[in-house]
């Protein structure tokens, strides 16, 4: 399918869109804002709700405009109060709505865990089936100029502990509408983390409503030498590596897990089986992250197929840093992933 694959900047989609007759596209922003807006018209208990929503930027262009062609009742700013405004979303989900929170930045969604774990997460469980929570939550993570220790951090792998929420982590504009359209009708909370880097990143979009299944990944390159699990911008990072490593003989598979919770270990196997080395590449830090979640899978019913240790790609054990130079230094990328790949390659 066309739209698996990513442009980094327009004006690489539009020579490829011509080449390919007219395929339509649309930016990873530019795709959550059609689903958003898509949600808001098919049904009328969809409302969104978040902090600075309405301010003309639109939450980096995710929500422009919406609160003039739905209104204040549907598209609501809130106050700086993450808790009181997430216990406002459960609360309104619980009566039959389905909100739309944004939290526009994931470091400040600790603030609101109470309503999170306590409630959202449980009540569907606690009142045996008679309760739904239609609730989906954005939480934005990534890297800023500057932004350092307080405003750039990747948090997913807290949520996935908790029964009776669902994550998932889009990579591409096609998932990211997809995805999020899924999550809005979903009967159960959902949390959707996007990664601002790939905000301005172009793909193939169809203009009707469609939904992403949450729980399914899936391949994005085929490879025989090993398999690279990826997860947000790094899937990106992940395909960059593949091809650089090509160059040198060795075919890496690219999966792009997508759904963090439920989480698609069969893809994993399956692959694993195949190549028989994994490399587990994350946005997030490597204590007790989501690399060691899927390695452990992959150890407790493929152990057999490995032909070398796993090997995972993520954030060293300190607080993001706010100097350039260090910046540079701290985060993860393609090259990490060519080494962490020949590592296990000469271990096997």
């Amino acid at each position: 399918m066309p739209w698996t694959k990513v442009y980094a900047n327009k004006a690489e989609f539009e020579k490829i869109s011509a080449e390919q007759k007219g395929l339509r596209g649309l930016t990873y922003r530019e795709a959550i804002l059609e689903a958003t807006e898509q949600a808001l018209t098919a049904d009328k208990n969809v409302f969104v709700i978040g902090e600075g929503i309405d301010d003309p930027g639109g939450v980096f262009g995710t929500t422009k405009d919406l609160h003039l062609k739905f209104g204040a009742d549907r598209v609501m700013d809130s106050p700086l109060a993450e808790n009181g405004i997430t216990g406002i979303t459960v609360g309104a989900a619980v009566a039959g709505a389905r909100p739309l929170l944004v939290h526009m930045r994931v470091d400040f969604l600790p603030l609101s865990l109470d309503q999170i774990i306590n409630h959202a997460a449980k009540w569907h469980y606690m009142f045996g089936g008679a309760v739904r929570v239609p609730l989906t939550i954005r939480a934005i993570i990534g890297r800023g100029w500057g932004s350092a220790a307080q405003h750039s951090q990747s948090l997913q792998a807290m949520l996935l502990n908790i029964p009776g929420l669902k994550v998932v982590m889009p990579a591409t504009p096609y998932d990211a509408k997809g995805l999020l359209y899924a999550a809005i009708f979903d009967n159960n909370p959902v949390i959707m983390i996007e990664h601002r880097w790939l905000y301005e990143h172009m793909g193939h979009v169809p203009a009707e409503p469609y939904k992403v299944e949450i729980g399914k990944g899936i391949v994005r390159r085929q490879g025989k030498d090993a398999t690279i699990v990826a997860i947000s911008l790094m899937v990106n990072e992940a395909i960059k590596a593949a091809d650089e490593l090509s160059k040198d003989g060795i075919e890496a598979e690219v999966i792009d897990i997508r759904s963090l919770k439920p989480l698609d270990s069969d893809l994993v196997i399956e692959s694993v089986k195949k190549t028989g080395r994994l490399i587990v590449a994350d946005t997030g830090w490597k204590d007790c992250g989501i690399g060691a979640e899927i390695i452990t899978r992959v150890v407790e019913d493929a152990f057999e197929s490995l032909r070398a240790p796993a090997v995972r790609v993520a954030l060293p054990e300190a607080p993001t840093p706010a100097s350039p130079a260090l910046e540079n230094a701290y985060y993860r990328g393609k090259n990490d992933i060519i080494a962490a790949v020949k590592k296990t390659l000469a271990r096997s």
